[in-house]
């Protein structure tokens, strides 16, 4: 599948500087982190998809049936399409890292494809992700670092939720982090903050 399924919003880095993916919530659109991302890494390449599915009219990574349910089957066919289009963007400018980040529903589609290919993405940023699921066991995770942020109030993603995927990425060997806020489901600034010391710490070498 060709790089460009996707509408997307791109900044070209130097040379193999670090690339960041990144993918918005429900109803936003390819500018919503793209400018925090190179605020967040200066220098980086920032490629920034749109979702490709549309609910009344907001724009998302995959489908829905209700808040929390998802259409597998879709999820499952939108993430090997976007597993594509990060293996093409990884081989045209081959990068010294590769980075996502992702809120919400792009945390999800996100999470999804480190899920399902683990050797894409080798630091993932989730804010206030939801995978209403067990994942089965996926070894090669113990690559993978990952930053979980989530509020302690958040109605859309349960803190029990968010512990359960933490506990499981522990489990495959990941390096884990969380973050956690005292409100909802809003982006509070100390996520923020957490995010930039995540990316300011180059992964470890085998």
């Amino acid at each position: 599948m060709s790089h460009d399924s996707y509408i997307y919003k791109e900044t070209l880095g130097q040379g193999d500087a670090p690339l960041v993916f990144t993918f918005h919530g429900t109803g936003g659109n390819e500018a919503q982190f793209h400018d925090l991302a190179t605020h967040l890494l200066p220098g980086a390449h920032v490629i920034s998809p749109r979702g490709d599915v549309s609910e009344q009219g907001a724009a998302r990574f995959f489908r829905r049936t209700g808040e929390g349910v998802y259409d597998m089957a879709d999820l499952a066919a939108r993430t090997d399409a976007m597993a594509h289009f990060i293996s093409a963007h990884v081989a045209r400018l081959a990068p010294s890292r590769v980075i996502g980040l992702g809120y919400s529903n792009g945390a999800n589609i996100l999470a999804s494809v480190m899920l399902a290919q683990p050797d894409l993405v080798q630091e993932v940023v989730l804010l206030h992700p939801l995978i209403p699921w067990q994942p089965t066991p996926q070894p090669e995770l113990r690559k993978t670092r990952v930053l979980i942020s989530a509020g302690e109030r958040d109605p859309i993603c349960p803190p029990e939720q968010t512990q359960a995927l933490q506990r499981y990425l522990s489990a495959q060997g990941s390096d884990v982090q969380i973050h956690w806020h005292a409100g909802g489901h809003e982006i509070a600034q100390s996520e923020l903050g957490a995010v930039q010391d995540f990316l300011s710490t180059a992964p470890g070498k085998d």
